[in-house]
């Protein structure tokens, strides 16, 4: 396998070469991103191999503008031919599409240069070398602790190891030209229990990381997975009532994840958020500060640069609950009639728009335990169920599932209740922000209370 900085001068020039062809052509402005990767996943099921895909995959993709006409398109055919396919075909979509009086590139004077990128250590050669055989006995190891947790555990959905490794570059007729590299292993055991009255319970746990020393132990992982089903066994419904609910880290991110999208200059300007004109007023409770920091080393998200060539930066988003500012590439600011904030994502196809990075709700001070200490009676979410979320007026409703809280400590587990509250006042009702927060995805969340909450259940 080629080294990384070797396939990333090729990847610049490869840009560099369709740029420029694209610039003669009649293109205004030209755009190129290349992207080489592979990745190799492996499933496996009661002690057995299900799936062992190996894969690479390139990608050349091309955004132009004639005039403030934009096509953008892309191709896995890296020939001499399919570059000169690909060309044509932008220009020609160009030439048809209707006028953008917003389009455009970002000014010259915004562009970034790599003197004033940070490393953020986000490739590890190692990863790149899993073979399927270690990858097949890091899966194995997993199922078969979960297994050996408890008698009680008789199936599994499987366990499953991935690892991928990516080179990108991206080269503007505007004068950018950068390159990206990373790389990102992860396991995950999924084991099943039998439950009275035939139900079957399902549960998991998952460790990530973009370095392999990182990944947390494979027998570590199953023997977790392995806990946290047997740990459902008897789940009952509750009685529909008003409750205190603390979400656990998993289920928070998934909150934090519905409110990411509603801040995006995208989501804003379509005026498909609820979140629209709230710019410094308070949208939440002052514990919560809520920042997108693409400059954490070994973070999912980190990235020096945007999908513009933007210098990337730490944005505060909401500080002490008030809303301090969108998410927003160029075309999203001038929309606004405000400042990108260095958050474009280009997409394989060369298409731009807003995106977050690692985008973290800010630990707090207090331990998971003692936010729970303190919780005499409410609902612990482990898990939710459903898409139950309506960004334009902010209404919330999902499925969910996890524990009672009784006197400060975990008690019956609980399923099949439905908790609903509109997620401005969701936000604005989290009294108590615990200090578990971790950084294995992008989107992240330490546990957190909301004083109260609508419970439907029987």
């Amino acid at each position: 396998m080629r080294d990384a900085n070797e396939e990333a001068r090729a990847l610049i020039e490869l840009g560099r070469s369709v740029i420029e062809r694209a610039m003669r052509a009649g293109a205004d402005v030209a755009e190129a991103g290349v992207h080489s990767g592979a990745h190799l996943s492996v499933k496996v099921r009661m002690g057995e191999p299900e799936l062992v895909e190996e894969a690479g995959s390139r990608a050349l993709g091309l955004r132009v503008m004639v005039g403030q006409r934009v096509a953008s398109t892309y191709t896995s055919d890296m020939s001499p031919s399919g570059q000169q396919t690909l060309i044509e075909d932008a220009l020609e979509l160009a030439r048809l599409s209707e006028a953008d009086e917003f389009a455009g590139p970002p000014d010259p004077s915004d562009l970034s240069s790599e003197s004033q990128w940070t490393d953020l250590d986000t490739f590890d050669d190692s990863v790149s070398k899993i073979g399927a055989d270690e990858a097949l006995s890091r899966a194995l190891i997993g199922e078969r602790a979960a297994f050996d947790f408890d008698p009680r555990i008789t199936n599994s959905e499987g366990a499953s190891f991935t690892r991928a490794r990516g080179v990108s570059a991206l080269v503007t007729s505007g004068g950018f030209a950068g390159s990206d590299h990373g790389t990102y292993a992860s396991i995950v055991v999924n084991p099943v229990a039998d439950d009275e009255g035939g139900k079957k319970r399902s549960g998991y746990h998952w460790s990530a990381s973009r370095h392999y020393a990182d990944l947390e132990d494979s027998r570590g992982v199953g023997a977790e997975a392995a806990r946290r089903t047997i740990a459902q066994l008897g789940a009952k419904k509750l009685p529909t009532q008003e409750l205190p609910v603390v979400f656990d880290k998993d289920a928070a991110r998934s909150i934090l994840s519905l409110f990411a999208g509603c801040i995006l200059g995208g989501s804003i300007w379509r005026k498909s958020s609820y979140l629209i004109d709230r710019v410094g007023t308070r949208i939440a409770s002052d514990l919560v500060d809520i920042v997108d920091d693409p400059l954490m080393p070994r973070a999912p998200g980190s990235r020096a640069f945007d999908g513009e060539g933007l210098l990337s930066r730490r944005t505060a988003v909401v500080e002490g609950g008030v809303l301090k500012t969108y998410l927003m590439d160029t075309y999203s600011a001038r929309k606004l009639g405000l400042k990108s904030t260095g958050s474009a994502s280009r997409s394989p196809s060369g298409g731009i728009s807003s995106s977050a990075s690692n985008f973290v709700l800010k630990a707090g001070a207090q331990s998971r335990d003692a936010l729970l200490a303190d919780t005499k009676h409410g609902l612990y979410v482990t898990g939710m169920m459903g898409f139950g979320f309506n960004a334009v007026t902010g209404d919330f409703s999902r499925g969910a599932s996890g524990f009672l809280i009784r006197d400060g400590e975990l008690a019956d587990p609980v399923s099949e209740v439905t908790i609903s509250l509109n997620l401005d006042q969701l936000l604005q009702r989290i009294d108590a922000v615990a200090n578990d927060l971790d950084q294995r995805t992008a989107i992240a969340s330490p546990t957190f209370r909301v004083s109260s909450m609508t419970l439907a259940g029987s």
